[in-house]
């Protein structure tokens, strides 16, 4: 995504800054290499740290046998290997749900789920997205940035649901200047893969006519599920929900007492830092302490550009639950180095309780958005009031001006609009 962007940057940006470049190309392959290079040297950061930590790391499909032994099928084909322990944590995530209509088949890149998003051999001409939320449009804007048209083919009236209304409409518009086309209440019917492409079949969500769109690819992001099929939860006598998640008690604990679960197959936000959030405090628990997860206090980022993010109660929710809340916006357009940047698409809303002034949530649409957020978690895990960030120095100039000036518009009103 970075690379997508900088090359974006040169072809689109750099000119308005003075910046002048004669036949500007990218080389998707190096580019590719430099991602794996990245994928490469995480992963084997983390080995390092099990390593360093003196951690036995048995790579191959685990099952539970029973409460306090796990039977591993070894990846490299050499039988298998029981490990015995006194407790159990359960973190095995999840992985794209599948839509009937259109079978993902990542080998050969026509129909494809975000794993083989990231792995396309070339630039498709035409891309077509299932579905409008955080997966596909984080891919969608990777291919788009390279020149691919991007058509987003959603079920539901909206983009990104479950995130704040007004915020989500912005990003629509912003992502439609981009080149992005959308049809929003249609649903895909068929899907047949052809020579030449794919053939998608679309039809209103309500029900009607049909019609036939062209694609190169097909990202199929209709979400993710729990990965709990064939862990051997039945044998040990741990049931799943109507959704597939491990529930789990407050202490992450399942319905057998030697065995936690944390992450993407439990019920929640499928985040990489919620799971890890868990995972600390499962086990301090194990060890006789007492964890904490803040449930209001884990930050949502969509890595497009500009960027979403966002922290606490959506305005939507506080109307549905009657909470008496002020608002407060502010918009990069005003933020001085937003608009020196000539990057200024976007704004900072604050949401805080009436009659307390505690934040209750807060929502961001524009550069470094999900850096941003980070002050908003801190401002909800302490319970923060909209005044005590307005009354805070916040250096010049900087983005996060426009934080301060978004509280400030909540309980009276910002100095710079």
């Amino acid at each position: 995504m970075h690379s997508s962007h900088m090359y974006h940057d040169a072809t689109t940006n750099f000119k308005k800054h003075g910046i002048k470049f004669d036949n500007v190309s990218f080389d998707l392959k190096k580019m590719m290499k430099g991602k794996d290079k990245a994928v490469r040297g995480l992963t084997g950061g983390i080995e390092f740290l099990l390593k360093k930590n003196n951690v036995d790391y048995i790579k191959g499909f685990g099952t539970l046998e029973s409460p306090n032994q796990v039977n591993v099928a070894l990846n490299d084909g050499s039988g298998t290997h029981t490990v015995n322990a006194k407790n159990i944590i359960i973190a095995t995530g999840s992985e794209p749900s599948p839509l009937p209509t259109a079978p993902v088949d990542n080998d050969s890149g026509k129909i494809v789920d975000s794993t083989g998003a990231l792995s396309l051999k070339e630039v498709p001409e035409k891309m077509v997205l299932v579905g409008g939320g955080v997966i596909g449009l984080e891919m969608g804007s990777v291919w788009s940035r390279l020149g691919a048209k991007v058509t987003v083919v959603e079920f539901l009236d909206r983009i990104c649901p479950g995130m704040d209304l007004e915020l989500t409409k912005m990003f629509q518009k912003t992502l439609k200047s981009q080149g992005f086309e959308f049809r929003l209440e249609q649903k895909v019917t068929a899907t047949e893969v052809t020579d030449n492409g794919v053939k998608v079949t679309v039809e209103p969500s309500a029900g009607g006519e049909a019609e036939v769109l062209d694609a190169d690819v097909v990202l199929v992001s209709t979400g993710r599920r729990p990965f709990t099929d064939n862990l051997g939860l039945d044998k040990v006598g741990i049931p799943t929900n109507k959704f597939g998640q491990i529930e789990v008690d407050e202490s992450f604990r399942t319905v057998v007492p030697s065995v936690y679960a944390i992450g993407d197959c439990c019920p929640g936000p499928m985040l990489a830092h919620k799971a890890e959030e868990e995972g600390i405090a499962a086990v301090e628990y194990i060890a006789g302490m007492k964890g904490h997860v803040n449930y209001d206090a884990i930050p949502g980022v969509i890595y497009t550009h500009p960027e979403i993010a966002s922290v606490g109660k959506t305005e939507e929710e506080l109307k549905d639950a009657g909470v008496n809340y002020k608002k407060g916006t502010f918009p990069f357009s005003a933020n001085s180095r937003a608009r020196a940047n000539e990057d200024a698409d976007g704004m900072v809303k604050m949401l805080a309780d009436a009659d307390t002034d505690q934040i209750l949530g807060i929502h961001i649409m524009g550069p470094n958005a999900g850096e941003m957020i980070a002050e908003g978690v801190l401002g909800i895990e302490y319970g923060a009031s909209s005044e005590d960030i307005g009354r805070t120095c916040h250096a010049h100039p900087t983005l996060s001006e426009a934080f301060k000036e978004a509280a400030m518009a909540v309980y009276d009103k910002p100095i710079h609009f």
